[in-house]
């Protein structure tokens, strides 16, 4: 998605803007994560793809050479104290 365009208003129309070998890696990821979690919500948060479930599940978004997975970093302490 270029950063000049309108912020999507779903999923759909966030994959929409992409080139066709970028949508179907884009959908491949939304089926995954909707065979792992199907009670899970659709969003756009952060002008991203952004699943919830209790609270924020994942995010993933396309870029220009790669694809971002975006779990949300909670509940694990050793991880924090890395991070920080």
């Amino acid at each position: 998605m270029k950063p000049d365009q309108a912020a999507p208003r779903n999923i759909d129309e966030y994959i929409e803007a992409f080139s066709p070998e970028m949508q179907r890696i884009l959908q491949k990821i939304r089926m995954t994560i909707r065979r792992a979690a199907p009670h899970a919500a659709e969003k756009i948060s952060y002008r991203i793809p952004t699943f919830t479930l209790e609270g924020t599940l994942v995010h993933f978004a396309a870029f220009k050479r790669h694809v971002g997975f975006f779990p949300p970093v909670k509940g694990d302490a050793k991880l924090r104290k890395e991070m920080s």
